[in-house]
């Protein structure tokens, strides 16, 4: 970003009558995003009346908000004084999520296909996708839809060309150079490489979505065996989700 593209953000943006967006950048970067989620934290935890709904984005924040209760000039006042401290820690630490996952077979049947398109070993396919730790960016797409950051591009393939009509929930892919989590049975076009037995969604529990704007995850290879193992735990409610802390500065 240029000094003059830095002079513009933050910027407040009208979005209706009931919804106002702030930008902090035009890019997709950590450092942005954690301006974003440091926004998207104050605002949560002083619970301002009149403030309904907070979605943050790879580089911004929709706040939709009523008018009755909150004014408008009011809220921008307000944004505009929090905006300029969520610079101080914008680089993003917090909450590591381990996702287990187990790799090929039927549970991942593009595995093969990732491996062919990058001369790999499916071994080294696992390998490379289980190293890194992944940012979660945003939400979307379907509840609970992760969009993650940092893959290694050695492992980046395709779409399939025919999507399928559908993937079951759990089911972990590859689209471009790109990875995610199907959260729920859906259509999708992605290579599944593997699934988890962790229930990424479910809108009963007082949080729905098990990986939050914000989060890390790592992925940890499992055995078919294990997965049966877990599987029936999560579905017993007996399972507690491996969640660590990782450090602001570990990229």
């Amino acid at each position: 970003m240029n000094l003059l593209e830095e002079s513009t953000y933050p910027r407040i943006l009208n979005a209706g009558d009931s919804c106002i967006v702030i930008e902090f950048g035009s890019t997709i970067s950590l450092e942005i995003n954690g301006q974003v989620q440091n926004l998207c934290r104050s605002l949560k935890d002083k619970n301002i009346r009149g403030i309904k709904e907070l979605i943050p984005t790879y580089r911004s924040l929709a706040i939709y908000f009523d008018p009755l209760e909150i004014p408008l000039d009011k809220l921008k006042e307000t944004l505009t004084a929090l905006s300029e401290t969520s610079t101080e820690k914008a680089a993003p630490g917090g909450k590591l999520l381990v996702i287990p996952v187990c790799y090929g077979g039927e549970l991942g049947p593009d595995i093969e296909n990732v491996a062919k398109h990058n001369n790999l070993t499916v071994e080294e396919v696992i390998e490379i996708h289980t190293r890194p730790d992944y940012y979660c960016y945003m939400l979307g797409f379907t509840p609970g839809f992760s969009y993650l950051g940092g893959m290694d591009e050695r492992i980046a393939t395709p779409r399939l060309e025919t999507p399928r009509t559908l993937i079951p929930a759990g089911s972990v892919g590859i689209a471009g150079k790109q990875t995610g989590i199907y959260p729920i049975d859906s259509p999708g076009g992605w290579q599944l490489i593997g699934r988890t037995p962790l229930k990424m969604f479910d809108p009963a529990s007082e949080n729905p979505t098990l990986i939050e704007a914000g989060y890390w995850v790592r992925f940890k290879p499992i055995s078919f065996e294990e997965y049966q193992a877990i599987s029936s735990e999560v579905a017993k409610g007996t399972y507690p989700p491996e969640i660590l802390e990782k450090e602001g500065d570990a990229q």
